[in-house]
């Protein structure tokens, strides 16, 4: 049953005026050409540079990013300086996991509608290659305790307490990639809902192929359109996101062995969201910024929600963040012209469609009288989602808005969601109407 309500839709009207993202570059097992701040500034500075306003006349900047680098604490501060904003404009990062971008959102609407802002830049980033490698608590103690050896013989000894175990280190990202209450990955979390709702490995495959083929499509036609150029210091150009995979078929995935559960699992690397280095930023506004600068809208942000729900069935976080979400503007599945949401593995995806066709899982886990229907998945993740552009978990959840704003756009449609699950047992949702 879903907690009494707390969220409205906004009382103001908060404007996405325009928003870019660099191309979403895969892991390749050590750590990328790009830092997050890096990342963060190679989209925010084509976005910036092409507006009406200042850098300096940005009322606040707000980032969300899980695994900022050890030079870049408070990395939303870094990316604002070095983007020209000037010492006077506040910077912050916020953290939510999966959905730390759309926070980020979330946030900066909140200021506009109360009136602390008028412009801000909000967005995600993540340099999941980048994810620390760290020592742990044995070593740092031994470490410590050959600081406070002075003599000789005291070195000595300390050396020779030394141990193959101290050497063993601590993998962040899959530290990271782990719930630390219920102590299951969160493609464990994924194996849980694929078995509740019966999501066969078949479909899960199906399903990965479909998002390659749509971001092949997507790419071949030309229409990704939000993405900006990076350039390494050995200038080389990224134009694409590059973990699409042109020659995935149903055949090819079904040789790859479960990762998460060897024995009885049917999540694989070939239908889970890739490892990903990406960022992307977007530009909100008040009506008087919007007069004032004289900007476009792509959009307006009409409302949001977030939801929690038990951590080992976090994969289910979008049905019970947008169901809510439907409810209160007295929407049907169907009013809803387009949607966006997160692929962190295929089966989490099918899943959420199930539940929503569940009698018992809606009026038990939704407080539905009924099934809430069918969702169309020739309007979902139109071109591609986690699964062949890669989860940066910090970004995602702001380039699923922008992304479906360009839907919108190409489509002549009003209105979408964007979705997200979020590990740790939650779902986002952000309900947007295309700017006319």
């Amino acid at each position: 049953m879903e907690s009494p309500e707390l969220n409205k839709s906004l009382p103001k009207p908060v404007y996405i005026v325009d928003g870019s993202r660099t191309p979403f570059l895969k892991a390749q097992g050590k750590p990328g050409n790009f830092a997050a701040v890096d990342l963060a500034l190679g989209c925010a500075r084509p976005l910036l540079a092409r507006q009406t306003f200042s850098a300096e006349q940005l009322d606040e900047v707000i980032v969300g990013c899980m695994m900022p680098g050890p030079d870049e604490a408070n990395i939303a501060r870094v990316i604002a300086l070095r983007l020209g904003c000037g010492k006077k404009v506040p910077a912050w990062t916020v953290q939510r996991n999966c959905a730390s971008g759309m926070q980020a959102l979330d946030s900066a609407a909140k200021d506009i509608v109360l009136g602390r802002a008028n412009l801000v830049l909000a967005g995600g980033v993540e340099a999941m290659s980048h994810a620390p490698v760290l020592l742990n608590n044995e070593m740092v103690g031994w470490l410590g305790q050959l600081a406070m050896s002075k003599k000789t013989l005291d070195k000595f000894k300390t050396f020779a307490a030394l141990r193959p175990r101290h050497l063993k280190p601590i993998i962040g990202l899959l530290r990271g990639l782990t719930d630390p209450v219920v102590g299951l990955s969160m493609g464990q979390t994924a194996e849980n809902i694929a078995h509740r709702f019966n999501i066969d490995r078949l479909s899960m495959d199906a399903f990965a192929v479909q998002s390659h083929q749509r971001l092949a499509a997507a790419q071949e036609a030309g229409i990704l359109n939000e993405i900006e150029a990076l350039y390494d210091h050995n200038g080389h150009a990224y134009l694409h996101d590059n973990g699409v995979r042109t020659d995935s078929s149903v055949e090819r995935l079904a040789k790859l062995r479960p990762v998460f559960d060897r024995q009885f699992g049917i999540i694989t690397a070939g239908n889970s969201a890739q490892i990903t280095d990406g960022a992307a930023m977007l530009l909100l506004a008040s009506e008087d910024a919007v007069k004032e600068f004289k900007l476009p809208v792509m959009g307006k942000l009409i409302d949001s929600h977030w939801a929690g729900l038990e951590p080992a069935q976090m994969g289910l976080g979008p049905v019970h963040a947008i169901t809510p979400l439907l409810t209160r503007n007295d929407f049907t599945l169907k009013d809803i012209d387009y949607w966006e949401i997160n692929e962190a593995f295929a089966a989490q995806v099918l899943a959420c469609l199930a539940a929503w066709q569940d009698e018992q899982y809606c009026k038990e886990e939704l407080g539905l009288e009924a099934v809430l229907g069918k969702l169309d998945q020739n309007k979902l993740n139109l071109d591609g989602g986690g699964v062949s552009l890669g989860h940066p978990v910090g970004a995602s959840g702001a380039r699923i808005v922008l992304h479906l704003l360009h839907v919108l756009k190409r489509k002549k449609a009003k209105r979408g969601i964007a979705s997200l699950c979020i590990g740790g047992g939650q779902g986002g949702a952000m309900l947007i109407e295309r700017g006319k």
